[in-house]
């Protein structure tokens, strides 16, 4: 996904009212009006509204359609402003270009496409944190591949795409087995792109998400294909959202008013697992309901932070792990955290999701 996977699968319904909680949640400080200032790294530090002013709308993007249906079966309610479009976008590339057309206003993603937007020169920042304990993808072999783990990744060419989250993972897999950027061959790609290089023999190696590999092997495993699971995991699944965007007071508010929908929607997916299992994978991703159980039984806990302290070094390691092989330029991470919306998800879930 997107670089955002398809977020976690959940078992309780919260049906508290989400306009309160996004006010409250948010320790919304009461000034919608009046234009926002910054601090020193570009951060926006004008107070956000305590509630969306009427008229107000974003565009939001909702990867295979994913933030609707979680709203809906968790019976989240209305949103408190319009939503003029649903981009069904999630690679980090396509939402940094929807960005700058300014077709899009928030997005899920991974940690690196961020940092991919700093390093183009387009400022956005990070507004919700999800952390991910456990690894969202595994490295598939092409047909007929004689490797058996990363150490044999040397001298193969590997699908990388340096903006999603794929990138990171195979940077920091390369990392652990102790192999250096010169002793493999990295394939610019972008994640849509993998399959057919898998299946076209163009790579040797591509880290699919969860939710991708079951159809992949169960089509080619026959033929030779196979996975490399790792311990190595894409920390952050976040929202983020451009400066420009974060700088309008009355859009501001929306963007704390959508991220609670957003953590509740993740716990009711993690929470009621049979259900998207059926509405979700079977239903809208043509997958058996076998394979959909076998990506649950994957699934991440949702776990959002109350502080950023954890986000913010993984963030900076992944920045300097792209910065060492040149693919970005060493910068601070912490410009890219608005910290005005750091608490808003972890007080929208039960206590058990706060991490």
């Amino acid at each position: 996904m997107h670089s955002s996977a398809v977020p976690g699968v959940d078992r309780r319904l919260f049906l508290t009212s989400v306009l309160g909680a996004a006010a409250g949640v948010a320790g919304l400080s009461g000034c919608a009006g009046g234009s926002a200032s910054a601090d020193s790294k570009g951060v926006s530090t004008a107070p956000l509204a305590d509630r969306v002013p009427a008229g107000t709308s974003l565009k939001i993007a909702s990867y295979q359609n994913t933030e609707q249906l979680q709203f809906r079966l968790a019976k989240l309610g209305g949103l408190p402003f319009k939503v003029s479009s649903w981009l069904n976008i999630g690679a980090g590339p396509d939402v940094i270009n929807a960005f700058r057309a300014k077709s899009l206003d928030v997005a899920n993603n991974a940690g690196i496409p961020p940092i991919q937007a700093h390093y183009q020169g387009f400022d956005a920042k990070i507004v919700a944190i999800n952390i991910t304990r456990k690894p969202n993808y595994l490295f598939a072999t092409k047909p007929g591949s004689d490797i058996r783990s990363v150490a044999d990744f040397k001298g193969r060419k590997l699908a990388f795409s340096q903006g999603q989250a794929q990138g990171v993972v195979l940077l920091r897999a390369l990392k652990k087995a102790g192999l250096k950027y010169d002793e493999v061959d990295l394939v610019p790609l972008t994640s849509n792109q993998f399959l057919t290089a898998l299946q076209s023999g163009q790579v040797d190696i591509a880290p699919l998400p969860n939710q991708q590999a079951p159809a992949y092997l169960g089509q080619y495993e026959s033929k030779g294909a196979h996975a490399i699971t790792t311990d190595v995991v894409d920390l952050l699944n976040l929202l983020w959202a451009p400066t420009s965007v974060l700088n309008d007071p009355a859009k501001a508010a929306a963007v704390a008013a959508y991220i609670p929908y957003w953590a509740k929607g993740q716990v009711w997916t993690y929470e009621n697992p049979d259900a998207w299992n059926e509405e979700f994978y079977v239903k809208t991703q043509n997958l058996t309901l076998a394979q959909a159980r076998g990506i649950s039984k994957l699934a991440n806990k949702p776990l959002f932070p109350p502080s950023w302290g954890e986000a913010i070094k993984w963030e900076q390691e992944t920045a300097d792990l792209l910065a060492e092989g040149g693919f970005v330029k060493k910068f601070d991470v912490s410009s890219l955290f608005d910290h005005r919306f750091e608490s808003i998800a972890a007080k929208a879930v039960p206590a058990e999701y706060r991490r």
